[in-house]
């Protein structure tokens, strides 16, 4: 199971990413990590919000250098995939996040229960169609994930057949990374009493009501579960072409500040450059002025 994982292998990135990447090949302790720790963070809230603020601007020069890019044959995209607990800021994440991108080189889509459709295909089928083209930033609020977390713990499918799901899931990433697509796996983990806050804030607004449902409160009854499913997905799927980073996510600045870091660093080291024009600049000004 998960044969191909060798202990994960430090790449390149500052430090944020040393910090928050998951070893390859070693389960992780989940309980151990303080999910309103603050790791590599700005210092506090209000540093927080205005380093997220100003990196803003710099994605968006780059998502335009990406979409630039593409026009000249560049093939490279992103796919960030968020991952988490219910009430863990999936969606949050992608509104302070991305919401500053511009929506036309964005692909969002959120995963929920496979429709009856999906269910007849490979659990690979829906996301392949799901992927970014050349140039965008692809944003998966879950992900294949899914299946080997809410299917091992809700029993969905044969264990034999989850265990398989591991390797067919590493293959499938390693083949979008030499396909030119960067992938930043982002697990939100947020703590066991941090969710029953937000919960109650859902029943306490009435403009939140809707966000809330009964199987929330059934999720929570296999809280432990979850976590181990957590844990296998995190050991067994942090690979060097696509590793996981391990985000606290009980305080909702440092969460959305260093998704943002991430997905900054990334398409720094990208570095997407505008394409040179295949015409004279200089003759196309001339007639434009003469005209």
């Amino acid at each position: 199971m998960a044969g191909k994982n060798a202990k994960h292998r430090a790449g390149r990135g500052d430090g944020l990413r040393e910090l928050l990447r998951v070893p390859g090949g070693e389960r992780p302790d989940l309980g151990a990590h303080d999910p309103a720790a603050t790791p590599g963070g700005p210092g506090d809230k209000a540093a927080g919000l205005a380093d997220t603020a100003r990196a803003r601007e710099a994605l968006a020069e780059l998502q335009e250098r990406l979409v630039a890019a593409s026009s000249a044959g560049d093939r490279r995209r992103v796919l960030l995939i968020l991952q988490g607990m219910d009430t863990s800021g999936k969606g949050g994440t992608i509104k302070h996040v991305i919401g500053s991108l511009n929506p036309s080189g964005c692909r969002v889509r959120a995963f929920k229960a496979p429709t009856p459709e999906e269910r007849k295909h490979h659990f690979l089928w829906r996301v392949r169609k799901a992927l970014p083209q050349p140039g965008e930033i692809g944003i998966f609020d879950r992900s294949h994930y899914e299946d080997v977390l809410v299917a091992r713990v809700r029993g969905l499918a044969p264990r034999h057949e989850i265990n398989c799901r591991y390797d067919e899931i590493n293959e499938f990433e390693e083949s979008l990374a030499d396909d030119g697509v960067t992938v930043i796996k982002c697990f939100l983990h947020i703590s066991y009493e941090e969710q029953r806050r937000r919960l109650l804030k859902r029943l306490d607004n009435p403009r939140k009501q809707w966000k809330f449902t009964p199987g929330d409160l059934e999720d929570r009854k296999l809280w432990p579960d979850y976590q181990e499913a957590y844990a296998l997905a995190l050991e067994f799927c942090s690979t060097p072409p696509a590793p996981w980073y391990l985000i606290p996510a009980d305080r909702k600045w440092y969460r959305n500040w260093a998704v943002g870091k991430l997905l900054l660093d990334h398409l720094t080291e990208l570095d997407p450059q505008y394409p040179k024009p295949d015409y004279d600049v200089a003759e196309y000004r001339r007639r434009l002025l003469a005209d």
